[in-house]
């Protein structure tokens, strides 16, 4: 059997988004899901028995930052990720490339693969799809991703055009160095920006290799939502209705929403984690800035309707004093609520498949959180 499959449960009869379970060696999780990003083998400042009490299945980590340290040698020697970071549950580890491509200036994309610098010390390294495959077999995750080329957005058609034909080559070559297919699963990336007939081109070219689930990348880079939106619209109906589709790098609600109605079954971002440790919000009546003055006396919870640790038991004021004082407790209760309130929703747009009932449930989370008329609030 493959290490990774999916199962169809029902499909919302007014949108088509898909009601699924995802199976894994270490666990089955239905789907859509929202997935905790946990770069360096932790999601900050969270321990793994409350990732799983707010109702985390699989979590991420990255492959580019754990083979710098503290190396995916000595993560294996530890018995693998899982006994590494003590969970039990499934791990998606990314490829490496967003990282390669985002945060060295220093960089030259070659056939073979991509020689840059590190960006902790500046030594040159050079990163390949076998050897960020070989990363990933050592690092032991459940679901692996393919080496691929994140281009900046906005890119040229003929540029885009030899990226998506490079990415292709490389996804083969990863598939065919991968060593644990029975408990490891591999996914395809497709990528071609906001240009349907490369998105066409990546998605048929990367069927054709047959791996267990693909992803859509490149997107959430700088592009209107109405521009993701589209390239999903035309992008995710090519893929196989049997294997999961997972969109890279996203995670503001009404994005989350909007992916499931096109036929998304998972997410990630590591938006929850990162504005949370800046005293941001998510919230029923939308962002909530916590270090506002306007909190300094508000004894009332984060969310009222939210019962989560954080706003069964600590107050708007107490947050806010932990935020301004810098003390690291509030960063924890902040980054609880956002991870929660993104399960969460992600919950009740599972039981809003169930009863075909999706589109309305969208209707009155965009009308409640402020997505909706002029002055309408966003991350």
């Amino acid at each position: 059997m493959a290490a990774i499959s999916y199962e169809l449960i029902k499909t919302d009869k007014k949108t088509g988004a898909r009601l699924g379970k995802l199976h894994t060696p270490h666990g089955t999780f239905e789907t859509p899901m929202f997935m905790p990003v946990g770069t360096q083998a932790t999601v900050k400042t969270m321990s793994p028995e409350e990732l799983k009490q707010m109702g985390a299945g699989v979590i991420l980590s990255n492959t580019y930052h754990l083979w710098l340290r503290p190396g995916e040698k000595l993560v294996e020697e530890a018995g693998g990720l899982h006994r590494f970071m003590n969970w039990d549950q499934p791990i998606l580890t990314d490829s490496g490339g967003f990282q390669v491509f985002s945060l060295s200036d220093m960089r030259d994309i070659k056939e073979e693969g991509v020689h840059f610098r590190n960006h902790l010390n500046g030594d040159k390294l050079f990163l390949s799809p076998e050897k960020a495959i070989q990363i990933q077999n050592s690092l032991g995750a459940d679901i692996m991703m393919s080496f691929d080329e994140c281009p900046p957005y906005p890119a040229t058609h003929d540029y885009m055009k030899r990226s998506v034909e490079r990415t292709s080559r490389w996804a083969e070559r990863g598939l065919k160095a991968h060593m644990k297919p029975e408990t490891q699963g591999l996914f395809g990336i497709v990528q071609g920006g906001a240009y349907e007939d490369l998105r066409t081109q990546s998605a048929k070219e990367l069927v054709s290799l047959d791996f267990p689930g693909y992803s859509i990348g490149g997107l959430s880079v700088g592009e209107p939502k109405d521009v993701m939106n589209q390239v999903l619209e035309y992008t995710t109906p090519l893929l196989p209705s049997g294997k999961p589709r997972y969109l890279m790098g996203v995670g503001s609600p009404d994005s989350l929403i909007d992916g499931v109605i096109r036929g998304i079954d998972m997410f990630d971002c590591v938006l929850p984690t990162r504005i949370a440790r800046n005293g941001t919000c998510m919230t029923s009546n939308g962002r909530l800035v916590i270090k506002n003055a306007k909190f300094a006396h508000d004894f009332g919870p984060l969310d009222e309707n939210c019962d989560c640790y954080t706003c069964r038991h600590y107050s708007r004021a107490y947050i806010r004093h932990l935020i301004r004082c810098d003390e690291t407790f509030g960063i924890r209760l902040t980054t609880y609520h956002n991870l929660y309130f993104l399960l969460n929703l992600m919950e009740k747009v599972r039981n809003a498949i169930r009863e075909d009932a999706l589109l309305e449930f969208r209707e009155e989370f965009f009308e409640q959180y402020g997505f909706n008329g002029p002055n309408a609030k966003n991350f």
